[in-house]
């Protein structure tokens, strides 16, 4: 299974982002397939604050239209929206110590730490930080093939 991270998520919604066409037809396709893909909660979160800033997009994207957005790509029959659980906190504090995680970073062990905990083997994403976690595989869906 497959996570994806907040970054293509936003980038998907707002057709003002630079990756948006790229980062919505990754989207549409894992929506669209047969591929079981996840959602950490979160990104989720994230999603949200991030697309209804108005120091961050102008203008913000409102509410009820982040909150659609969000549910229609967790109708996927294939999503599945992924979390804590008990035995969590043991994958956490791994990758943290591993990682030398400090600060802001533990939002992304937070991230990488669901991810294996739910059986992810992959997280999309745009984001460097997360090769840091070396046992999750990442990847960026929307640079070109080598």
């Amino acid at each position: 299974m497959i996570a994806i991270d907040t970054n293509l998520l936003v980038y998907a919604h707002r057709e003002d982002s630079e990756f948006h066409g790229e980062a919505l037809k990754v989207l549409l396709a894992l929506a669209e397939g047969s591929r079981r893909w996840a959602i950490p909660w979160p990104c989720i979160h994230e999603f949200i604050a991030i697309v209804t800033h108005p120091s961050i997009y102008i203008p913000p994207t409102p509410l009820d239209v982040a909150l659609q957005t969000l549910h229609v790509w967790m109708e996927s029959a294939m999503c599945q929206v992924i979390g804590e659980g008990p035995g969590y906190f043991g994958r956490l504090r791994e990758l943290g110590l591993k990682a030398k995680v400090k600060g802001p970073l533990i939002h992304d062990a937070r991230i990488a730490a669901i991810c294996l905990y739910n059986g992810v083997t992959e997280l999309w994403t745009m984001d460097r930080d997360f090769s840091r976690f070396g046992i999750l595989k990442t990847v960026n869906p929307i640079l070109p093939k080598k």
